[in-house]
């Protein structure tokens, strides 16, 4: 009796995978991470831990004053425009890379360790760690983290990962962008033994904070020894009140300024869904992004590109 036309179809088609399957080893598929995406990060909620960078920022009072202005054509030394050109760029004087939100490679205080440009693709993303001293800033605003912090937020919350970025959160970003900050010699840190049990003991791949710089002492310790080991650190972060102590992983993204001993950097929690604060994937226009009513123009008063 002849096999119904499906049931040939079926074989026909098996004899064919049979064939490929003697003539080419099978290999097996790549693992896809889309699914991580659509099952974990898509839900996410995301919270910007970053300074916006501006002329007006607190900055070291060492450092040369940033201006920002329109780039001019070359040929005519006037500003390009939306109405001449049909677009606008941006002139950037720098005083410094060492400016608003900031991830130091260690070649910012030692020539023989990497650059900003040279360090690894794996600095992407990594669970985040964030560890309160409020309560004590407040009391005293000198405050800097202690190796005991540590461990009570360990007893609470359990080891902290290899590998994760640990962010201290003090508040004393509440002020910004008031120039004063940069000028205060009191200001809540980080301790010295506290960095090196962070880094020696727990292996985390770099630890940041809300001042601009590491720590009070007369030869900046905690810095020091960071650079002079092969370290990086975060300076300037913002936003940590609104960013859960454990199970969120945090984005980095920095420019690759080739031979850089500093870098404007932008850092970006991706909390758990059910978190109160953040943004969800889908939540706000993102291609195309939403068109804005009042358009941006040169504000010369502040000397950047306002609305």
């Amino acid at each position: 009796m002849s096999k119904p036309p499906l049931l040939n179809a079926l074989a026909g088609l098996a004899a064919v995978v049979l064939i490929a399957m003697a003539a080419s080893p099978s290999k097996p598929a790549p693992a896809s991470l889309w699914p991580v995406y659509e099952q974990s990060l898509k839900g996410a909620r995301y919270v910007d831990l970053t300074h916006a960078i501006n002329p007006s920022i607190p900055v070291w009072a060492g450092f040369g004053r940033s201006t920002f202005g329109p780039a001019l054509d070359p040929k005519t030394g006037k500003p390009f425009t939306y109405e001449k050109d049909g677009f606008a760029a941006t002139r950037y004087e720098l005083g410094t890379d060492q400016l608003g939100t900031q991830l130091d490679p260690p070649a910012h205080w030692d020539p023989n360790y990497p650059a900003i440009d040279e360090l690894p693709a794996t600095y992407a993303v990594r669970p985040l760690v964030v560890i309160s001293i409020v309560d004590q800033a407040r009391k005293d605003p000198g405050y800097h983290l202690t190796v005991a912090d540590i461990q009570a937020w360990e007893r609470r919350h359990g080891r902290i990962p290899e590998g994760s970025v640990v962010f201290v959160r003090s508040d004393w970003s509440k002020e910004w962008p008031n120039p004063e900050l940069a000028t205060r010699k009191t200001f809540p840190g980080v301790k010295l033994d506290a960095l090196q049990f962070l880094h020696l003991r727990r292996h985390i791949l770099f630890h940041g904070h809300e001042p601009l710089d590491t720590d009070t002492t007369p030869t900046l310790e905690g810095e020091s020894w960071l650079m002079h080991h092969g370290y990086t650190q975060a300076e300037g972060v913002a936003n940590l009140d609104k960013v859960p102590e454990t199970g969120a992983l945090v984005a980095i993204g920095y420019p690759k300024l080739q031979g850089g001993t500093g870098g404007y950097a932008r850092y970006i929690a991706i909390c758990p869904p059910d978190w109160k604060y953040g943004v969800t994937v889908g939540a706000v226009p993102e291609a195309p992004l939403a068109r804005i009513a009042k358009p941006l123009h040169w504000d010369t008063r502040r000397g950047i590109r306002a609305r």
